[in-house]
């Protein structure tokens, strides 16, 4: 393969701005990620100890094997969104190795709010739900929860029931569920290990039942204590809703352990990897290129000489459609296709992507896309050329590709140049976000400027004075909105996106999905529907 040759000057004083800016970005995502630490007040968590029970991220952390990676996902949902519990929601969740099987875990923040679902948690578990169908992900569920938070039911209720749905369809997909109840479990929360294949029960702690003794009296006059109506005893002794009986949470764990060792679940890729090669140039420098301003570009072949094995990279039709960098590489010894930005999408480089994607998929190679991009071009002249059939061709092929693709926000991603570069809606593996990214329809001048246009000309139409200087305060009030609700924070707060990620763990977070994306066949596909040509 050609080795990327990096033209970057790490001494230029344009380097060094920009370095120190992304830098701040950087510092601000990790300042934020501590906010979703939170587990609680600590009065709560101190009475949780006095009843031998550990935090939800102590679990977790017991619960994986010693030393082993974990990918925590969408860990800043809920930030900014009005009544969510705050980042992270009452859920902790990512894909960690448990007996040396790559399993996915969720843990109910039981010390915040009795663990209960606020909208937020229900769309952050929707999404993990996906994540675990797609990568045939065994997954853990460490149980303590209240179920729906009330207040929100009227959000909650309706899609809540696709949590319960999709645990019986991974059990009949042959993808096992095991579910530890460390506590109260009311109501939706008692549903969870209900509808698990196994079940382990914490003795004196875990309480299961569709209603506490206060809705039982309410509903039948009937009075009954916590442990005779959903105690742990109880389900392992006399209803056998718990099949395994645990001692205190450490034992648990330990039965859980044990039983994913006994699944019948890879521990090895299915594809080899090749040997394993450093990129030539350090990951660090990779601040220094990633633009803080999205309206300032950059090659995005350094970006990818720093994240490739060897700095590697196969570039297909390099002298073509130069807008759009397409190419194969190897990540971790793992084959990788790589679609990058360079530009806004013209006719050509349109073209050149919707022609890679197929090669992809006859080459059953998973593929990568790097978004930095404004969309597709505008104006007469390609409009008459076909940018809407050539733009179409391209988002169709991405529609319709079977083999796993993963997208990285890395800049800009702009109106449907975001659907062409596998956005969200287009079920990409995993998306992650880096700090400076920002999506929306159009840049926020640009939007701001068309509110503008609109404004004046129905002014002109209704024969009335357009005020200038109100219009103008309008317009910047307009622009800091947009930004405001642009941003990768705003995004990921959304849930929009798997988590913002440092740009320099780019490469380690994809070695982690694509040893995980291998361990099943990784196939294909030559239907495409119709091509408009």
């Amino acid at each position: 393969m050609s080795t990327i040759v990096s033209k970057i000057n790490v001494n230029s004083q344009s380097y060094k701005d920009n370095y120190q800016k992304m830098l701040k970005k950087v510092e601000e995502l990790h300042k934020t990620l501590q906010k979703s630490l939170f587990q609680g007040q600590e009065k709560h968590i101190e009475r949780a100890r006095t009843k031998g029970k550990m935090t939800a991220r102590e679990r977790i952390e017991m619960l994986l094997d010693p030393d082993s990676p974990f990918l925590e996902l969408m860990p800043l949902a809920g930030l900014g969104v009005k009544g969510s519990f705050g980042p992270s929601g009452s859920l902790v969740a990512g894909i960690g190795f448990i007996s040396g099987k790559m399993c996915l875990v969720t843990s109910n923040v039981g010390t915040n709010k009795g663990g209960a679902v606020d909208i937020s948690s229900l769309q952050k578990a929707m999404r993990l739900s996906e994540i675990g169908k797609e990568n045939k992900l065994p997954t853990i569920n460490l149980v303590e929860s209240a179920g729906a938070n009330l207040p929100d039911q009227a959000q909650i209720f309706n899609m809540g029931g696709n949590n319960f749905k999709n645990i019986t369809r991974h059990s009949k997909a042959q993808v096992p569920t095991i579910s530890i109840v460390f506590g109260n479990s009311t109501a939706g929360g008692a549903y969870i290990p209900g509808m698990s294949d196994y079940t382990i029960f914490v003795k004196n702690n875990a309480k299961v039942f569709l209603a506490g003794p206060p809705l039982v009296k309410m509903a039948t006059n009937e009075e009954v204590d916590d442990e005779t109506l959903g105690g742990a005893d109880m389900h392992a002794k006399v209803s056998g809703v718990a099949d395994y009986l645990a001692q205190d949470e450490m034992d648990g764990l330990r039965i859980a352990r044990e039983l994913v060792s006994n699944l019948d679940f890879p521990t090895n890729t299915i594809l080899q990897p090749k040997e394993v090669e450093d990129p030539l140039y350090p990951i660090d420098e990779l601040l220094g290129i990633i633009q803080a301003d999205v309206k300032i570009p950059y090659d995005c072949r350094e970006v990818i000489a720093r994240i490739v094995d060897g700095s590697e990279f196969h570039e297909f039709k390099k002298e073509w459609g130069k807008t759009l960098v397409c190419g194969f590489a190897h990540i971790h010894g793992f084959p990788i296709a790589i679609i990058s930005n360079n530009g806004v999408l013209f006719n050509d480089s349109s073209n050149k992507g919707a022609h890679f994607i197929q090669l992809c998929n006859m080459n059953n190679t998973p593929i990568l896309f790097l978004q930095n991009i404004t969309g597709f071009m505008v104006g007469k002249d390609y409009e008459q050329a076909g940018m809407i059939k050539d733009g179409a061709k391209m988002i169709n092929a991405v529609s319709n590709s079977g083999v796993p693709m993963f997208t990285i926000m890395m800049g800009a991603s702009y109106g449907a140049g975001n659907y062409a570069m596998c956005g969200r809606a287009y079920n990409p593996r995993f998306l992650f976000s880096y700090p400076n990214s920002m999506i929306a329809v159009m840049g926020s001048e640009q939007l701001a400027g068309v509110m503008e246009m609109v404004a004046r000309a129905g002014a002109q139409r209704a024969g009335t004075n357009y005020d200038e200087k109100q219009a103008e305060q309008m317009k910047e009030f307009m622009k800091a909105e947009i930004e405001k609700q642009s941003n990768a924070f705003f995004a990921t707060g959304q849930v929009w996106d798997d988590g913002i990620i440092d740009p320099r763990d780019t490469r380690n977070v994809m070695g982690l999905v694509l040893t995980l994306t291998n361990m099943q066949e990784v196939k294909g596909t030559n239907a495409w529907g119709v091509f408009r040509m």
